[in-house]
């Protein structure tokens, strides 16, 4: 009589294993929603501190302002100068450094300033630690890889194919740098330190 208990307690168990697993059609994994980078806000500094691929340190206070088409870039490389870049989205550059001896060099690239959906169509590479923070990344073009926190989507840092490594280490949205910062001296357009470089 033991026997016939256990048999159909065995039974009994089967079958409700057998109820409990998923058919075919619920095994499927869900196909997993690939997230999009964060566009960039219309306008914003960011404290930038950049390992440069010569070895070399530098810090970056980055003013970008998408509706004036200007980007703002102050570096002070370590143990050097301070030098302004200020780009425009007709393609034109500054770089000047102020003060007695200022100089100043004015470049023309073939594209302005990036807009602020930059990344769209970047290959999603998955999740990764960097900074400490856990981030999405995305690889465009193999010029750029680009990492966002998962949390506040806000970006910690991007790398260039050249080796340039930047870390945010401030992100204020809607800061912004005075008009007259963006202003190349004039000695840019009268002396010869301003000849324009190709």
């Amino acid at each position: 009589m033991m026997k016939i208990n256990e048999l159909c307690t065995a039974i009994a168990l089967l079958t409700l294993l057998q109820l409990s697993v998923p058919t075919n059609a619920d095994s499927q994994p869900a196909e997993m929603e690939v997230p999009t980078p964060q566009p960039w806000p219309e306008q914003f500094h960011a404290l930038l501190y950049m390992n440069l691929s010569t070895a070399q340190l530098q810090i970056s206070n980055l003013y970008y302002d998408w509706p004036n088409r200007r980007n703002v870039n102050i570096f002070q490389k370590q143990l050097g100068v301070l030098l302004y870049d200020i780009e425009w989205n007709n393609g034109t550059t500054f770089y000047y450094t102020l003060g007695e001896n200022g100089t100043c060099m004015i470049m023309q690239f073939d594209v302005g300033i990036l807009p602020p959906d930059f990344l769209d169509g970047a290959n999603y590479l998955g999740t990764q630690v960097t900074d400490g923070f856990l981030c999405n990344a995305w690889e465009k073009v193999d010029f750029i890889w680009y990492y966002e926190d998962v949390l506040t989507k806000r970006p910690v840092r991007w790398d260039f194919y050249d080796g340039i490594s930047t870390h945010v280490i401030t992100f204020e949205i809607g800061e912004l740098l005075q008009d007259s910062f963006t202003q190349a001296p004039a000695y840019c357009f009268t002396s010869q330190e301003g000849q324009r470089a190709a």
